[in-house]
């Protein structure tokens, strides 16, 4: 007899620790906009030589708290991976989420470095450390991601091939996701003057945009099974142009997300350049979308691009 509910399937566990990642990214934004990832006098994991802080809305009690959420959330990781190999799941799923917790202790290390010897810098944090934080956990948060998409996909249809979960209306609703993400993070972004970038508005601005990042994964996920012939009624070649705009997206998506950050001297240069990746991430989802208007939603049938 199993003690695992039955509503807990693999997939839904994986998607809610993907969203612990995704507030703990926030969370992280939001504590080092404060300043208080510079608190509990650079010790870590003891913080202030307490083990649990005051509690009160504090700079120590706000580090302690994303350090908190971390630990959980990486116990929610681990658990992800080794349900992965317990688990029927496929090869890919595996992998992924296995490369999470491979890179784990990277970002763990990275994270007591940063408020450790990071903070005791003049100045604040160092721009490498900082980065290297950011980089690694927007990997992890990938491929979780990827983990919670391939999880409990791959059901063996009769004919012999597999239906890997995807259709044309989950790409329009991938792409959907994305563009509506894109749009929200610019009303937030700093190259997008409209909002002081405060902290709030810069966890805000994290939880949009890795949001349409999650939502170019699945749109290139689904897209890739199309092109693979695993989804019935979205034909190759308009696949592979979804594809490429949505990893173009991509690409200029992670660009706004790098410079939503200090790692950079944030000169009138450099907000146009965010400003540019900001229009191109919007430009290429919004034209992925436009490519499936060819696709009927009802039948599944689509016209390959440039098709009659």
């Amino acid at each position: 007899m199993s003690l695992r509910p039955a509503w807990l399937t693999f997939r839904r566990y994986a998607a809610a620790t993907t969203g612990m990642t995704l507030a703990l990214f926030a969370l992280g934004v939001y504590t080092a906009a404060t300043g208080s990832g510079l608190a509990c006098q650079a010790q870590w994991p003891l913080c202030s030589d307490q083990l649990i802080p005051a509690m009160t809305i504090n700079p120590d009690f706000i580090e302690w708290f994303h350090r908190v959420w971390a630990m959980v959330t990486g116990f929610l990781i681990l658990g992800v991976a080794g349900w992965s190999w317990l688990g029927s799941l496929d090869r890919r799923t595996r992998l992924a989420a296995t490369l999470a917790v491979a890179i784990l202790p990277v970002q763990i290390a990275v994270g007591a470095i940063t408020v450790t010897i990071g903070g005791l810098v003049p100045g604040g944090y160092t721009v490498s450390t900082h980065a290297a934080h950011l980089i690694v956990a927007l990997c992890i948060f990938t491929l979780l991601g990827l983990t919670t998409m391939w999880g409990g996909a791959g059901v063996a249809r009769g004919d012999g091939s597999v239906d890997r979960g995807g259709s044309p209306r989950l790409l329009r609703m991938a792409l959907g996701v994305a563009v509506a993400g894109v749009l929200a993070s610019a009303v937030f972004s700093r190259a997008v003057p409209l909002l002081t970038y405060s902290p709030g508005a810069q966890g805000a601005f994290y939880v949009a945009g890795l949001g349409a990042h999650l939502g170019l994964v699945a749109t290139l996920v689904v897209a890739t099974d199309a092109i693979d012939g695993g989804i019935p009624g979205i034909d190759a070649s308009t696949a592979r142009t979804v594809r490429r705009l949505a990893a173009g997206s991509m690409a200029a998506l992670v660009v706004t997300l790098l410079l939503g950050r200090d790692l950079v001297l944030y000169t009138a240069t450099w907000q146009r350049v965010n400003l540019v990746a900001l229009a191109l991430a919007f430009a290429f989802a919004a034209g992925a979308a436009w490519v499936l208007r060819g696709v009927d939603g009802a039948t599944g049938r689509s016209t390959p691009v440039g098709g009659d």
